[in-house]
């Protein structure tokens, strides 16, 4: 009987240590991703804090509910919460990077579309003035043919279609198709003016 009620014991105690031991693996698992989940959050603040703000705010709260389940010893739940932060910080981190990169375009393609609409009306002034010229004159300059003539008129009218497009494209708020066409404009303009022997602005050469 004693060696059973012995037995018994060993197994009693066997568990109570495995438990013990269990209990120290899941804090420790936890503390760990806590950590990891922490270092994540203050690595995002430093990256995308000021585009993000209301992102990092609520990665804050998400943390310290993680922090007050460890406190508590509620370690599998803590370490739910913590590892599932990691990945969310990274997507939080993604979007902003992205939506940090989708303005720097816009700013680029808003600064593009102002060169283009202070120089191109410019060209297209310019270029009618000269067919217009050229129009009422009785002879047309001796390397410019009838038929050269005809496609500098055909690529002005052409140029202007594309820039009434682009104007309508901008107004509108689309800039990548109001550049579009503004660039259809300008390699018209360019060719015209080049078939008319005039000077091309160095803007529009590149």
């Amino acid at each position: 009987m004693k060696k059973k009620f012995l037995c018994i014991g060993v197994i009693l105690l066997f568990a109570a240590l495995m438990i013990v031991a269990c209990g120290k693996a899941d804090k420790s698992a936890a503390e760990l991703a806590v950590n990891s989940a922490t270092q994540a959050i203050d690595t995002a603040k430093t990256e995308i804090g000021k585009i993000a703000p209301d992102e990092i705010a609520a990665l804050e709260t998400a943390l310290a509910s993680a922090k007050e389940k460890l406190d508590k010893g509620d370690y599998k739940a803590a370490l739910t919460e913590a590892q599932g932060l990691v990945t969310k910080v990274n997507d939080v981190v993604a979007a902003a990077k992205a939506k940090k990169d989708e303005v720097v375009d816009k700013v680029d393609l808003t600064k593009q579309w102002k060169d283009m609409s202070q120089g191109l009306p410019k060209m297209m002034s310019a270029l009618q003035s000269r067919v217009d010229i050229l129009s009422k004159s009785k002879k047309l300059p001796g390397d410019l043919t009838a038929e050269k003539f005809a496609e500098v008129k055909s690529e002005l009218a052409s140029a202007k279609e594309d820039w009434t497009k682009a104007q309508e494209s901008f107004k509108a708020g689309n800039l990548p198709d109001a550049l579009s066409s503004a660039k259809a404009v300008k390699e018209k303009a360019v060719k015209a003016m080049e078939t008319l022997g005039m000077k091309v602005p160095a803007s529009a050469k590149s």
